[in-house]
């Protein structure tokens, strides 16, 4: 569960660092304001972790599309960088021939 955990945690943060840190300080706001029974703490850690998942959702919401790698339609061949089979030759063995004694 703790490796689990901090997975978890590492592509959060690596995928949309500020949003993650913002919500990582508003849940130690939430704790410590409810560990000390402050209710102005744990309203104020309340309104950063909802401030973090709206700007995580904003963030969400505004990439782009993907890039349609399939045929718009489905009878035209799609355009090839490369050819099909390669014209050059192949590469040399990178092993040397032993040589008789």
């Amino acid at each position: 569960m703790n490796a689990l955990w901090f997975h978890v945690l590492r592509t959060i943060y690596r995928k949309e660092p500020i949003s993650a840190f913002i919500l990582t300080a508003g849940m130690m706001n939430v704790a410590i304001g409810g560990i000390d029974q402050r209710t102005s703490l744990i309203v104020f850690g309340f309104s950063t972790v909802t401030i973090a998942l709206i700007l995580r959702w904003w963030s969400l919401s505004r990439r782009p599309e993907p890039v349609r790698v399939t045929p718009s339609r489905p009878g035209q061949v799609p355009v090839r960088a490369l050819p099909e089979t390669s014209s050059a030759r192949s590469l040399p063995p990178l092993s040397k021939p032993k040589k008789p004694r």
